[in-house]
């Protein structure tokens, strides 16, 4: 196998706009129901006593999300027909040839990260658009962050530069997978399993 790519998201830049979302969605002429990019908002806080005076003590970040092609997929564990697989690149790809859309991999992924497209009958997901790697563009989630919260490259040069955290909340433990991502943290960001917020917006994830 080639180098592993990945993705690198530095939360203390998004602003949770989902131009990332939008273009992944424009892109691949993805259907109503199917977003391979989904961008969470996580909040949540208390009220502080001072003195006599209460004030609020509230936290809330964004987390853009979409597959992050792990190095120990379980999708692709649990596919009966071996339609998902990992490419030369460490790509976890789908091969609509023998996708039977059992719905497997959907349910056994703890990113939601493979979805079903109803119009086909397989399954989908990000391939980190590999038609625009081959062309030497950057993946359309990349290119139209305004804020450059999201970059991609060899995980091992993501890692080198900017360090290994890949689990904060509501991202589940990266020991599950172990996710080919790299997360600068916000501020507020808590390690998955340990956070005290909820998400805001369950219904778009």
């Amino acid at each position: 196998m080639a180098t592993q790519l990945g993705f690198l998201f530095d939360q203390t830049l998004c602003t949770g706009c989902k131009a990332c979302q939008v273009a992944c969605k424009d892109k691949n002429d993805l259907p109503v129901g199917v977003t391979w990019r989904r961008v969470a908002e996580y909040s949540g806080g208390t009220w502080q006593q001072d003195g006599d005076t209460f004030v609020p003590n509230v936290f809330a970040y964004y987390t853009s999300i979409s597959c992050n092609h792990c190095e120990n997929p379980v999708c692709v564990q649990v596919c009966p027909t071996t339609a998902m697989h990992k490419d030369e690149n460490g790509i976890v790809t789908v091969d609509e040839d023998k996708c039977v859309g059992c719905r497997y991999c959907e349910w056994a992924c703890p990113y939601s990260a493979p979805q079903f497209n109803p119009a086909t009958g397989h399954m989908s997901k990000c391939d980190m658009c590999a038609d625009y790697r081959a062309e030497g563009q950057d993946p359309a989630c990349v290119a139209a962050c305004p804020s450059r919260a999201l970059a991609w490259g060899p995980i091992d040069e993501l890692r080198a530069e900017h360090g290994t955290l890949a689990g904060v909340e509501p991202l589940p433990d990266p020991s599950i997978t172990r996710p080919n991502l790299v997360i600068t943290p916000h501020r507020d960001a808590q390690p998955s399993g340990a956070g005290t917020g909820a998400l805001a917006n369950p219904e778009e994830l």
